[in-house]
């Protein structure tokens, strides 16, 4: 790497606790659009280690039905990343009636944030206290010699990932070049897709904890519910889950006591 990355929330994180972590997606704007900060501050009250926002976009090729409905339903909502930003300005202030101590990333496509402007994405990230960002379709290669300095000068986490099909020579390079974590896919498919963990998936699980990554790194894609979360921490240091819980909002509703009921089925 060629500049150190400051400390921020997601390293502290991992500095304090690394098994068993729980990170749920939701897209912002949905259901409705004020939607955000309330689901936002029901997840860290609920007892999740930390958050991704997804920023709707009209194309989401990694993303099955449930997902891609539910950012064209956002998108319809008039979500943007403008609004997303507005949303989140103030969020972490101590003398808000309830503010957000966990990591929060956001989590998307690279498209949005080119026309945003990647300076102005990551000045805003920092400005409102974002963390890191996920972004699957934006390739290493690219970001480590387009974007890299701009994400660690303004202390963004760009987070990397990798899937059954990464080389082990690709995988020791996202791990050098990764600051926080590794963003572990589970399989080749889009989210919400699997039914469970398979042999194949369980050997890939295994290969990669024997490679003792110098990053921790998280399973996502098939993650469901309580079995499917304890398996993928057996082999990782916890994991991601999305489809599932869109799908618990648009069946249960958002409030506060619905997503407890939620996670406390994932903790279990």
């Amino acid at each position: 790497m060629t500049q150190e990355l400051t400390q921020n929330r997601i390293t502290d994180l991992f500095a304090q606790k690394s098994e068993r972590l729980l990170s749920i997606y939701f897209t912002a704007g949905f259901p409705n659009l004020n939607d955000t900060l309330s689901i936002l501050r029901s997840l860290q009250a609920a007892g999740v280690d930390f958050v991704e926002i997804g920023m709707p976009y009209s194309d989401p090729v990694a993303d099955g039905e449930i997902i891609q409905q539910s950012n064209g339903k956002a998108l319809e909502n008039g979500m943007s990343l403008k609004t997303l930003f507005a949303q989140l300005e103030g969020f972490r202030e101590e003398r808000s009636s309830d503010p957000v101590r966990m990591p929060v990333l956001l989590m998307g496509y690279i498209n949005p944030v080119l026309q945003f402007g990647v300076e102005n994405f990551c000045r805003k990230c920092q400005e409102v206290g974002v963390d890191g960002v996920i972004i699957p379709d934006l390739p290493l290669d690219l970001y480590l010699s387009d974007y890299a300095a701009t994400f660690r000068e303004y202390g963004i986490i760009n987070v990397n990932l990798i899937t059954p099909q990464t080389s082990e020579s690709r995988i020791r390079k996202i791990d050098e070049e990764s600051d926080g974590f590794i963003y572990m896919v589970s399989s080749a498919s889009i989210t919400g897709s699997t039914k469970g963990v398979s042999d194949s998936m369980r050997d890939y699980f295994e290969r990669i904890q024997a490679m003792n990554l110098r990053n921790p790194h998280l399973i996502g894609f098939g993650i469901k519910d309580h079995q499917t979360f304890d398996t993928a921490s057996q082999y990782s240091n916890g994991a991601f889950i999305g489809t599932a819980f869109i799908r618990h909002l648009t069946e249960n509703g958002t409030s506060a006591e619905s997503i407890r009921e939620f996670v406390q089925s994932i903790r279990a």
